[in-house]
């Protein structure tokens, strides 16, 4: 498989736990499938090994599961940024698709990562960008620059709907190839069928042009070299098939290095079509190639900032800014219509393990625990006998909880329902508060983040908060709430109204 999946499915649903030895399997099988004519990516794979080196180095250590998870997100990150020489294409991978949450500390590994990756990948295989692209010129603003953007609306939506298509395709050629008894069966007759259509290409038009990464066949899009719509078309159709076959048959690769060359493809068919037509408009079959580029991927993947982030630093030309963002965003709106899970969230979803869509604050971990506190209290002295309590309240449900004193030091709380006061009303049971009360609470200030009050409740192994104001040493005269499940719930329940179709 493609393998950001299984890095996605171990940090939501493992703790951030990936096998040492996957680093090395990944590597020789991911080496033997593109080696052989797979017509798969390299990224895919390099983002596994990365990942499986961070979640190793962290369970090495022995760290905790948010900082292991954050060195996987930093090791995808490095990868990809290795792989492509893009420093913020991985950042911005890492943040989109990797992180469940991003804040400095997460932030700052995964930085310091993806640019000491791209610092060693520069010293091997040398600065350059991974395409070489003639320069473009600067996009001017004049009736045909915003005829042209129309063309680039057009092509986003193209994109989206092939984006669509690919993630379909792809699944249901896995399910195919499961019908075929026997992994290495399965494996074998999907690489047959990919070694024919390779084959059928070089009879017919004399060279592989879908085999591997396809990195030679972009570059001749992108240089002007290749401009034949029919034959463009053709190979999006031929990359899209022997993509979906190798990986469906069971073959080690990624999804981004095909998802770059479909999208050329469909981005240079469309310009040459236009340029056919004898448009008075400045139709350029390289722009048009790198637009649908970020448009495939950004649609295929749903990383909208990565993808305009990549290949703006693989193609180094700015110019091609604009028109990839109004692209990439039609392109990720169409594929959400058609598809509403990503290349990489549907084989999660089918598993049974679904991911978030969205990536925004816990809003209401920021707020105050004045704001969320229930204040049907009361303050009571231990002393107290609880029937006497109960009889005098029977009638009074306002109070829900009874925070119990002894000499103004808070010693207990004690939940209220209405089944206990029924119950022992009629009793004489000869208990008094302090005896009732529980012992598992904390005490929080007013001014606490939610946040902060759920990790006391959760290290102190507390069934509840008391919210206290003031600033010296609590006491039962500061008493203002408590905090307990309820509240949170309905805290979170506020927070995500504001956030309703995400």
């Amino acid at each position: 498989g493609h393998g950001v999946p299984e890095v996605m499915d171990a940090i939501y649903y493992k703790g951030g736990k990936i096998r040492p030895v996957v680093a090395v399997v990944k590597s020789l099988a991911s080496a033997l499938s593109i080696g052989t004519g797979a017509a798969v990516g390299r990224e895919g794979p390099i983002i596994q090994i990365g990942s499986a080196l961070g979640s190793t180095l962290g369970q090495i250590i022995k760290m905790p599961a948010a900082s292991r998870i954050i060195l996987v997100a930093a090791g995808a990150g490095a990868g990809i940024a290795a792989t492509f020489n893009t420093p913020i294409g991985g950042v911005m991978f890492a943040i989109e698709l990797m992180l469940p949450e991003v804040s400095v500390t997460s932030f700052l590994p995964v930085a310091l990562a993806t640019g000491a990756a791209t610092f060693v990948g520069r010293y091997f295989f040398g600065p350059a960008a991974a395409f070489v692209v003639p320069p473009l010129g600067s996009t001017s603003a004049d009736p045909q620059a915003a005829v042209l953007l129309l063309l680039f609306v057009v092509l986003g939506a193209l994109t989206g709907a092939a984006a669509a298509l690919f993630v379909r395709s792809l699944h249901w050629m896995e399910d195919w190839f499961e019908l075929i008894p026997g992994r290495y069966t399965r494996h074998m007759a999907g690489m047959v069928l990919v070694g024919v259509l390779i084959y059928a290409l070089q009879l017919g038009f004399g060279h592989y042009y879908v085999e591997g990464v396809g990195y030679a066949a972009i570059e001749s899009i992108l240089n002007g070299q290749l401009s034949v719509w029919p034959l463009l078309l053709l190979l999006f159709v031929a990359k899209l098939a022997a993509t979906t076959t190798s990986l469906g048959s069971g073959a080690s690769g990624g999804i981004f290095s095909p998802s770059l060359f479909m999208g050329a493809t469909i981005g240079g068919a469309f310009a040459a079509g236009l340029q056919a037509l004898h448009l008075p408009l400045p139709i350029s079959v390289p722009v048009f190639a790198m637009v649908g580029m970020a448009a495939m991927v950004g649609g295929g993947t749903g990383a909208v900032m990565t993808a305009v982030t990549m290949i703006f630093e693989m193609t180094r030309d700015y110019n091609i800014v604009m028109p990839m963002i109004v692209a990439v965003a039609v392109s990720v709106q169409v594929r959400r219509m058609l598809s509403p899970e990503t290349m990489y969230t549907l084989k999660l979803v089918r598993r049974g393990h679904p991911i978030p869509k969205a990536l925004h604050a816990n809003m209401f971990l920021v707020r105050r625990a004045a704001e969320v506190m229930n204040s049907a209290i009361t303050v009571l002295p231990a002393e107290i006998s609880l029937d006497i309590f109960l009889q005098q309240s029977v009638d009074d449900e306002s109070v829900q909880h009874v925070v119990v004193t002894r000499d103004d030091h808070i010693v207990g709380v004690m939940r209220i329902n209405p089944g206990m006061r029924r119950g022992l009303t009629q009793t004489d049971t000869g208990i008094t508060l302090g005896d009732a009360a529980g012992l598992k609470f904390t005490i929080v200030r007013d001014t606490s983040l939610v946040f902060d009050v759920i990790r006391r409740i959760w290290s102190k192994d507390a069934a509840l908060a008391v919210v206290v104001g003031g600033r010296g040493a609590p006491r039962g005269s500061d008493v203002l709430g408590i905090i307990g499940k309820e509240q949170v719930a309905d805290s979170v329940a506020a927070s995500v109204q504001n956030y309703p179709n995400l």
